[in-house]
């Protein structure tokens, strides 16, 4: 069965950097992509990245340019780093799989991880 264990998770002042991690096992992780969904408090939970099987990435414009989204499939690891964290970022992070590349949406993702909360201190 296929799960994913987000890591990295934590408090960061503002302007500052924190780096998410994603474990994939019980599933051909080469096959599949990838993505990092978010919730904010309040609000629904919403793409922040993807990236396909060739490493190809889209981003969501309020992050784009701050946040890098990449994988390693030697580990079955995808990564997160995100720059220049704004409050606005606070947030519950998600990483999602499923092997069609054309996903942007919740519905899109067959497996999804527990999350990992990331907090940004203004």
């Amino acid at each position: 069965q296929a799960q994913l264990v987000e890591s990295g998770g934590g408090l960061v002042q503002a302007g500052g950097s924190a780096r998410l991690s994603c474990l994939a096992s019980g599933l051909t992780f080469s096959n599949y992509a990838m993505a990092w969904f978010r919730s904010p408090p309040g609000k629904m939970r919403e793409l922040v990245a993807t990236i396909r099987r060739d490493g190809s990435t889209d981003y969501a414009d309020s992050v784009k340019g701050r946040f890098t989204m990449s994988r390693d499939n030697a580990k079955n690891t995808v990564s997160l780093q995100m720059d220049r964290l704004k409050p606005d970022d606070t947030a519950v992070y998600y990483c999602a799989a499923d092997q069609n590349e054309l996903g942007y949406t919740i519905y899109d993702y067959k497996y999804w991880g527990q999350g990992t909360q990331v907090t940004v201190s203004s």
